[in-house]
């Protein structure tokens, strides 16, 4: 599979920070991830192209789920939005980002900056 993209891969990585048993199975997906598409809108959202059979479900229960998600947090304290870490049946679905705030552009290039693990 080709590598992601650097906006994805960075965001991921600090969004699936814990070592509990969920993101520990997501974690063990990303490298089998591609990008299948890419929100028209400019957030930068992506969507997963996923080879099921290669990867075991994470315990994230069925259907689409929230699996893991981070408040965004600038160098000046505020909080313009999140990003969300969807799956389908335990597998990585998509990404998203959600802006609160019409003053700071939220994408998820911008959010690698202000995610941290923990948060």
């Amino acid at each position: 599979m080709p590598s992601l993209p650097t906006d994805v891969s960075e965001v991921l990585d600090a969004v699936l920070d814990t070592d509990g048993p969920v993101h520990r199975a997501l974690r063990r997906q990303v490298p089998h991830l591609a990008v299948d598409a890419r929100c028209a809108c400019g957030c930068g959202a992506a969507y997963f192209a996923l080879d099921t059979d290669a990867v075991e479900p994470a315990p994230a229960g069925g259907g689409t789920v929230v699996a893991a998600q981070a408040l965004l947090i600038t160098e000046t304290g505020d909080c313009p939005g999140e990003v969300l870490v969807f799956t389908q049946d335990g597998h990585l679905s998509w990404v998203e980002v959600c802006s609160w705030d019409d003053d700071i552009e939220v994408t998820l290039a911008t959010a690698r900056r202000w995610l941290r693990p923990g948060r």
